[in-house]
C-alpha cells in the first residue's frame, strides 16, 4: 500500500542538528504538531495509527530520536534534554516558528523538555502515558526498569525494526541498555515542568504504569482540581481512560485522536457554561 496516498506524506529525509542525522517524516497540510515516540519504537510501530488521522488536516511532523530507527547512534550521551534539543533544531530546519508538541512514554519526557527548554516553540502539549520526575511511574514499575535487557526484547517487532532500519543487530544490547539507561538515572523536573505556560492535555490509562497522583499533581497545578460550573475551565486537561494499559494507551485512538483534538483546536478563553 502507498504510505504517500494513505498518510500524505509530503516529506521525509535527515535533519542534521546537534551532530545526529534525525529522520524526520512531514505528513499532511495545517497548523503542525510533532509526534515523539517511546523507548526503543519508530515511526511505523509507534504512530501509524495516529498518522492518518491527524494529518487529515494538520502537518503531522514525525522523528527517530537518536539511536532509534532510521537515526543512528552517536557517541552522545542519551538524554531527555538532549532529545529536546534535538526536536527543536529539527524545527528550525523545517522553518516552523511554533508547534503542538505530542509525546508518548519516554516521548512524553521530551515533549515536557522541550516546553521547558524552548517554550517560545510550543503552542499546546500533549503527553500520553509521560513522566516528569522518575517517581512518576508505579515503584514495582520503576523497579523493573532495571530488568529490561535484549533479550527481553528478542523476536518482537521492536527488534525486527531496528534490523529492517539497516541497524547492526550486534549493537541492539547495546541500543536497550542505554535507551533504559536514562530511565536509571533520578530525574525531577516538578517545578519547571509545573510553570510551563503552554497548556497541557495528559492522558493515562487506568491499568498504566504512571502513577494517578503523578497526573493529578500536574493538573492541578495548571488549574484543575477545581468545579468548572463555578470556577470556570482549566486551559489544561486530564484524562484517565478505562481498562487501558501503557501499551494499551496508543491504541485508543478512537477516544484519543477526538479528545487530542478537541484540545487542540478549542478555544481556552471561551467562558464555561451558565445556567
Amino acid at each position: 500500500m502507498n504510505s504517500h496516498l494513505v498518510t500524505g506524506l509530503s516529506e521525509s529525509g535527515y535533519a542534521d542538528v546537534n551532530g545526529l542525522e534525525l529522520y524526520y517524516e512531514v505528513h499532511g497540510q495545517g497548523k503542525p504538531i510533532v509526534l515523539l515516540h517511546g523507548s526503543f519504537m519508530t515511526i511505523p510501530l509507534n504512530w501509524s495509527q495516529f498518522i492518518p488521522l491527524l494529518a487529515k488536516d494538520r502537518k503531522v511532523i514525525v522523528a527517530e530520536m537518536q539511536g532509534h530507527g532510521r537515526t543512528r547512534d552517536i557517541s552522545r550521551e542519551f538524554s531527555y534534554e538532549g532529545m529536546a534539543d534535538d526536536v527543536s533544531a529539527l524545527l528550525r530546519h523545517l522553518e516552523i516558528d511554533r508547534a503542538d508538541i505530542l509525546g508518548y512514554s519516554m516521548g512524553g519526557g521530551v515533549a515536557f523538555q522541550v516546553a521547558v527548554r524552548h517554550p517560545e516553540q510550543v503552542r499546546r502539549l500533549v503527553v500520553l502515558s509521560g513522566t516528569y520526575a522518575h517517581d512518576g511511574w508505579w515503584p514495582d514499575v520503576e523497579a523493573s526498569f532495571a530488568t529490561i535487557n535484549a533479550d527481553m526484547l528478542k523476536g518482537t517487532p521492536i527488534q525486527q525494526q531496528y534490523e529492517e532500519f539497516g541497524n547492526d543487530p550486534a549493537h541492539f544490547p547495546e541500543f536497550v541498555e542505554k535507551v533504559i539507561g536514562i530511565d536509571l538515572k533520578p530525574y525531577d523536573w516538578s517545578r519547571d515542568v509545573k510553570n510551563i505556560q503552554a497548556p497541557i492535555f495528559m492522558a493515562i490509562g487506568d491499568a498504566d504504569g504512571v502513577r494517578y497522583e503523578h497526573a493529578l499533581e500536574l493538573f492541578r497545578a495548571k488549574g484543575g482540581g477545581k468545579m468548572g460550573d463555578i470556577h470556570g475551565l482549566p486551559q489544561s486537561r486530564l484524562a484517565i481512560l478505562p481498562s487501558t494499559t501503557h501499551i494499551g494507551l496508543i491504541q485508543r485512538t478512537d477516544w484519543l485522536i477526538p479528545m487530542i483534538t478537541d484540545f487542540l483546536d478549542s478555544d481556552l478563553d471561551a467562558a464555561p457554561p451558565t445556567f
